[in-house]
């Protein structure tokens, strides 16, 4: 039987949207009228599956924060009994989120127009692929609300995971920011003033003392144009990183350094077996699951590889096999995959593998901070103390001087 996307309306004129298995648009149709449905619109699944599938977000950002929200609001407002498109137009006139609001109303537009709410949704190119996909599961399931409310809680925990990242980071970041300003007022403004002490007072100068004011000299007349070179250079480098070599070229680069390489491995890891749990469990087969949760990944060599294994898996190979053919996926991911795949149990060992390398992670970047903050002190220490004392060299020579 082939799938049908439908639209009709019940005997209390409230429209509903779903799909239905049919041999044909006119056995579908005479068998929700004898039910005493008015149909609207009947259409191939398969449109759907195209769009759903095929679809790729633009560069536009999504506040995920204030999206969740708004999931929470719809999952409440149709569990309250409300129509989809009554409680798109009651959310897209009191959004507070200027960004999200237009995108909503458009979703609301589309689906007055007759198209799915995934489809709707996918048609605005900003949403992420998992819910879209997830909103689709929920179509054909039934269950919308309780699709969308495991998106809400998969939200939930990636956010979480996130924000400990960044609070860990913060520190760090505040440091390497305060080293470089301090190194930088040293370099162009303290050192030259000496410079031109010495200057006038004829003074011999030792070995280090020279080569911090010919560094101080030289940066302070090229400290504009570094700057300038250091925008453009960040601005070039931007835009070619959004570009899919340059991305891809980075993340090779990145997984190859030691220490940091490993975690975002980790981390892509996580995110992958956190999507591939929520979609399994939403109903998604596991083969839609696997491109969508690719399209989720931020990770360009990742994807490739996912891809690859997306291949193997449509020839008939296990997840756990083609992932391990890849040689990029850790070897305790694997098996805990293989494990869950024997027992029947692949999405509840999917989030066991989230929850786990979620917690490495997080033990891993505080364990790394530890250490590269005593670093970073150490290293602005030095730095400060060979300025002050070459600086002061030539006036302890100076005093000797002039007690003879």
């Amino acid at each position: 039987m082939a799938e049908w996307t439908l639209k009709y309306a019940d005997a209390r004129g409230e429209i509903h949207q779903q799909v239905a298995e049919a041999n044909s648009e006119g056995e579908l149709r005479d068998r929700y009228t004898q039910q005493g449905y008015l149909v609207y619109a009947v259409k191939p699944r398969s449109e759907i599956a195209a769009i759903t599938t095929g679809f790729r977000p633009s560069g536009r950002k999504l506040n995920l924060e204030t999206f969740l929200i708004f999931n929470h609001q719809f999952v409440t407002l149709i569990r309250a009994g409300l129509p989809i498109p009554k409680a798109l137009d009651l959310l897209a006139d009191r959004l507070t989120d200027p960004k999200l609001a237009p995108y909503i109303r458009g979703v609301r537009d589309e689906v007055r127009n007759g198209a799915l709410l995934s489809e709707a949704f996918a048609r605005q190119h900003i949403f992420p692929p998992i819910y879209v996909t997830s909103v689709l599961a929920g179509e054909r399931s039934g269950a919308l609300a309780d699709v969308i409310e495991r998106f809400n809680a998969y939200q939930k925990l990636t956010l979480s995971v996130r924000k400990k990242l960044m609070v860990a980071l913060r520190y760090p970041a505040l440091l390497v920011v305060m080293v470089v300003g301090l190194i930088t007022l040293l370099i162009t403004y303290v050192v030259p003033n000496f410079a031109e002490l010495y200057s006038s007072m004829n003074a011999q100068l030792p070995g280090p003392t020279l080569f911090l004011i010919a560094l101080g000299t030289t940066a302070r007349g090229y400290v504009l144009f570094v700057i300038a070179a250091l925008v453009v250079g960040a601005f070039a480098f931007r835009a070619w990183y959004r570009t899919a070599p340059g991305k891809e070229a980075v993340d090779r680069v990145i997984l190859k350094i030691p220490i940091a390489g490993e975690v975002w491995l980790k981390y892509e890891i996580a995110q992958l077996s956190r999507v591939l749990s929520t979609l399994l469990v939403g109903g998604i087969p596991l083969m839609q699951a696997l491109v969508t949760s690719a399209d989720s990944l931020g990770t360009q060599v990742i994807k490739k590889d996912l891809d690859k294994a997306a291949k193997l898996v449509r020839e008939g190979q296990s997840l756990s096999g083609s992932l391990r053919a890849t040689g990029v996926f850790p070897g305790l991911a694997i098996d805990m995959i293989e494990v869950g795949e024997s027992t029947g149990a692949l999405p509840s060992m999917l989030g066991s593998v989230a929850e786990f390398y979620e917690d490495d992670v997080a033990n891993s970047v505080a364990s790394a901070l530890t250490l590269i903050e005593p670093v970073i002190m150490i290293f602005m220490g030095v730095f400060v103390a060979y300025i002050l004392i070459s600086l002061y060299l030539p006036i302890f020579s100076l005093a000797d001087t002039i007690r003879q």
